[in-house]
């Protein structure tokens, strides 16, 4: 009878813990970044999203391999989730956040990755302004896009060409340009890789997976052909 008491509480508190977990949206894979925060039904185009749109090009420029990802953490300073940047952070102040002193002076990313443009210091400058908040939103994405231009190349410029660029082609791969990124289409581990498919490297690296319809405006390009349009 006892032992029947012990098994059902057993039970009971396994049942509270899957329950509870079965609404957090997690990371599916590559680095491991951790649950998502609330996303914001619209993304307002007076706000800096740190899901959006900072966190792809801290990963992408400052947190591969040899630098701060978790396993080379340079200079003991690890930049692969909201919590381990924002360290680096004072929100609401860029010019004291040393974050945005160091990718403002050209100190990071270090060569050969190349420097953040203006418009990507303004972007994380009116981030921290704003409270360098773990904020989100859920993007307009239409599957009915998807050509180049409008779609798949400024999903490269985000959250792709800091790793795989000229000066840095990691893989050997280079996705600042058209016929780069048909390159790796055709191979088929552009979509393999973004897909988190079984034998490919996940990518983005140290990011969250592109949504299910940034996939698929991906797999539509390739099956018209890669058109650059």
């Amino acid at each position: 009878m006892r032992n029947s008491k012990i098994y059902l509480a057993i039970v009971l508190v396994v049942g509270l813990v899957l329950f509870a977990c079965r609404h957090e949206i997690l990371y599916p894979g590559g680095g491991g970044t951790g649950p998502l925060p609330p996303a914001a039904a619209t993304c307002s185009p007076d706000t800096v999203y740190f899901v959006n749109e900072i966190l792809p090009l801290i990963t992408s420029n400052c947190s591969m391999s040899g630098c701060h990802d978790a396993a080379s953490h340079r200079e003991g300073v690890t930049l692969i989730n909201y919590a381990t940047i924002s360290a680096y952070v004072k929100p609401g102040n860029a010019s004291g956040s040393k974050l945005y002193k160091v990718i403002n002076n050209n100190s990071m990313p270090q060569r050969p990755v190349a420097s953040f443009t203006t418009a990507q210091k303004a972007l994380l400058a009116k981030w921290i302004n704003q409270g360098g908040k773990n904020n989100f939103c859920t993007a307009a994405c239409d599957t009915a896009t998807f050509t180049f231009s409008g779609a798949i190349k400024p999903m490269m410029d985000v959250s792709c060409v800091g790793c795989h660029s000229p000066s840095n082609a990691g893989g050997g791969i280079d996705l600042s340009t058209y016929s780069g990124v048909k390159s790796a289409a055709v191979s088929g581990k552009l979509y393999g890789s973004v897909a988190q498919q079984t034998g490919y490297s996940a990518m983005p690296k140290n990011g969250y997976k592109f949504s299910d319809c940034k996939i698929k405006q991906i797999q539509k390009w390739i099956a018209a052909g890669t058109p650059n349009n």
